[in-house]
Formats: structure tokens, C-alpha cells, sequence
């Protein structure tokens, strides 16, 4: 990459995370690319360049945020090789919940997206995309511990679904600050719900359990979410 792609990289994430930040606080229409331009220490021409029009902005906005998120969307780089099925589906809630400022932003982004998506059908796709990615990251870890014996046989692609409508539905509402469902009873019932299908009594207890930890940390790929 040639010094001038690298500094044109830079200015478009920059943009990027400004956007994130701005859509957060304000939502797509209070936007001003002036403002973004200004927090990106950038011309709102380069804005206009990369983006023409708001959607587009949205959409690369929440591309973005998830990308940032990456691996950290599960407990933690370090214990990832040893962690049970249990434990990274634990992490995994936690890391689609409004659990810290910054995935607090991802959600108003998220909540963005499912109005504009609703009036804008060239953003069903993006939020379809995003979906799936969600699903398949959950599928994946729910079959996989399935195949080692860790859960009870079911359907991985029903639960993943079923989970992610749980996440949706008390995630909103902890967002929006309800006080009959704060962020811990919104991880108890999630979770909750999770075990039961999964047939475990208490996954919340049993992914502390160490030895079921070690017993399988030899032979398990890590699993990451879905990077864009």
C-alpha cells in the first residue's frame, strides 16, 4: 500500500468513527457533515467523496462499528482458546447487549438502521447481511458444541434465531433504560433461555467450571465473530 492509499485509509476510518460517534449522540438525520468533518480532522469535501448520502454514511457507519468489534465481542483474546462452548456463548450475549458506552452506541446505531431499513429497501440488504453474520457466528458455536457434547442435540440454526430475537427484545429495552429490565436481567433471561435449549441446567454456572474448561482446550478450533 503506497503512502498515499495509507493516509486516505486513515482519513476514511477517521470519518468513520466520527460518524459512529455522531450518529450515537444525534441519530443519521441530525448529521452534520461539518461537524463530522470537523471531529475527523478532514475537509467535508473528502466526507461528501467517500459518502453520498446519508444511507450510505449509515451503512458504512454500522459496518464499521461491528468490524471495530471484532474479537472483543467475546470475552477476551487471551481466554478465547480455553474457554468452554458455555462460556464464549456467555460472552457472546454480553458482547450483543448494551454492556459498555461503546456498544451502547452500536445499539442506537442498530436502532438506526431497523427505521431506515423499514422506509429504505436498499438497506434491507445491510441489515439482512448483518443479521447473518450474527446468526451464522451463533450457529456455528451452538453446533460446535453440539458435535463435542457439551449441549443436547437440537437445531443450531433455530436457537441462533430464537437467541438473537431474545438479544433484540430485552437489549432495546435495557437501551432505553426501562427499569424492569435492566442490563442483569436482561443477561439472566437471555442466558436463561439460551441453557434451556441447549438442554444444560445453568449455563451461567457451569461455563465457570474449570474443568470442563481444560478437558476441551486442546482439541477446539477458536471461533471469532464474522469480520466484514
Amino acid at each position: 500500500m503506497s503512502e498515499v492509499q495509507h493516509k486516505r485509509q486513515s482519513a476514511r476510518e477517521r470519518i468513520l468513527a466520527a460518524a459512529v460517534g455522531q450518529i450515537a449522540r444525534e441519530g443519521i438525520d441530525g448529521v452534520r457533515i461539518a461537524r463530522i468533518a470537523m471531529e475527523a480532522r478532514v475537509s467535508s469535501a473528502l466526507v461528501h467523496y467517500h459518502f453520498e448520502t446519508r444511507d450510505a454514511l449509515l451503512a458504512e457507519a454500522l459496518n464499521y462499528s461491528y468490524q471495530r468489534a471484532g474479537e472483543a465481542r467475546i470475552a477476551g483474546e487471551d481466554e478465547l482458546p480455553t474457554a468452554t462452548h458455555a462460556e464464549r456463548l456467555r460472552s457472546m450475549i454480553d458482547g450483543c447487549l448494551p454492556t459498555t458506552p461503546g456498544l451502547t452506541d452500536d445499539w442506537v446505531l442498530w436502532v438506526e438502521l431497523w427505521l431506515r431499513a423499514a422506509r429504505h429497501p436498499d438497506l434491507r440488504l445491510v441489515a439482512e447481511e448483518l443479521y447473518a453474520r450474527l446468526h451464522s457466528w451463533f450457529r456455528d458455536e451452538i453446533a460446535a458444541g453440539v458435535e463435542d457434547g457439551e449441549f443436547s442435540p437440537c437445531d443450531a440454526d433455530e436457537i441462533a434465531d430464537r437467541t438473537l430475537a431474545l438479544i433484540d427484545g430485552y437489549g432495546i429495552r435495557t437501551l432505553i433504560g426501562d427499569g424492569a429490565v435492566p442490563l442483569g436481567r436482561a443477561r439472566s433471561a437471555v442466558s436463561s433461555a439460551l441453557a434451556r435449549d441447549l438442554g444444560v441446567a445453568d449455563m451461567l454456572a457451569q461455563a465457570g467450571d474449570p474443568a470442563r474448561k481444560a478437558a476441551r482446550a486442546a482439541s477446539r478450533p477458536v471461533r471469532t465473530a464474522p469480520s466484514m
